[in-house]
């Protein structure tokens, strides 16, 4: 159908149909040219042709953004290992303080220790100097009694033998 028939048709219906009886949409398909199949694949490939460098450029671009996350993350995970690395050092640094600290006290407890086994040795001497000396004592009381004894014997009077 040419422009000028369609025109025709369109004005007929408007007198056949009053104004206020015709839809809107009505004469829409009419009105509509016929649509070249080759024309729409030319636009489309025009449309194509052009965003299609810039939609390949982003995602280049997206792969580059995807790849850089994934060192950024390696790299993240990296600085986290070693700042577990550097706690667990600070905790070994807490370990030798402690272990230091314990080590001092335990020399404390050997002088100590060395100090008590002096005074017991010293202790010991005295104590066997003293048990010497009063096992000494005695034997001298008793060396006393038995003269006293004997010199009493002596004192008591003895009767008198008549040979």
């Amino acid at each position: 159908m040419s422009g000028a028939e369609e025109e025709e048709k369109a004005a007929g219906r408007g007198r056949a149909l009053g104004a206020s009886d015709a839809s809107p949409d009505e004469g829409v398909e009419a009105d509509l040219p016929i649509i070249d199949e080759r024309a729409v694949e030319q636009l489309t490939e025009g449309l194509i042709s052009h965003y299609l460098p810039d939609l390949q450029r982003s995602k280049a671009a997206l792969q580059e953004l995807t790849q850089n996350q994934v060192v950024l993350l390696e790299t993240l995970e990296q600085e986290i290992t070693k700042f577990r690395e550097c706690n667990s050092i600070l905790d070994i640094n807490a370990l030798f303080s402690e272990a230091k600290h314990y080590h001092s006290k335990l020399v404390n407890i050997r002088n100590d220790m060395m100090m008590l086994h002096e005074k017991t040795s010293k202790l010991k001497k005295r104590a066997l100097k003293l048990q010497q000396k009063r096992q000494k004592e005695e034997l001298e009381r008793e060396q006393q009694r038995e003269k006293e004894l004997e010199r009493e014997k002596q004192l008591t009077a003895k009767p008198a033998r008549r040979t």
